[in-house]
């Protein structure tokens, strides 16, 4: 069961369509790491696809809060919840560990 506080966010399709493909790519880069590990490939190859991956996680969660910003920040703070700027003050060292 979920939490009775939990929030949702609706995405227009184009977003939700981009932020799924950017997924899915990275998940096929994992999955080829996992390969190359399998198949005893050489560290540094493995490393080079590791730091594929990890950019294309950087630029997800850029994508992601950009329009995190633009959209729930935005619209919490128009309608007098300026709590949301805690909250993503927060979310922001959190990502920046």
């Amino acid at each position: 069961m979920g939490d009775c506080c939990e929030k949702h966010k609706h995405r227009d399709e184009p977003e939700y369509k981009d932020l799924v493909n950017r997924l899915s790519r990275i998940e096929g880069q994992v999955r080829g790491v996992r390969n190359m590990v399998d198949e005893e490939r050489y560290c540094v190859d493995i490393l080079m696809q590791v730091s594929a991956i990890q950019s294309a996680l950087n630029s997800f969660t850029k994508v992601l809060l950009t329009s995190h910003i633009k959209s729930c920040v935005i619209n919490n703070v128009k309608s007098g919840n300026d709590e949301i700027i805690d909250e993503l003050c927060t979310t922001i060292q959190k990502l920046m560990k």
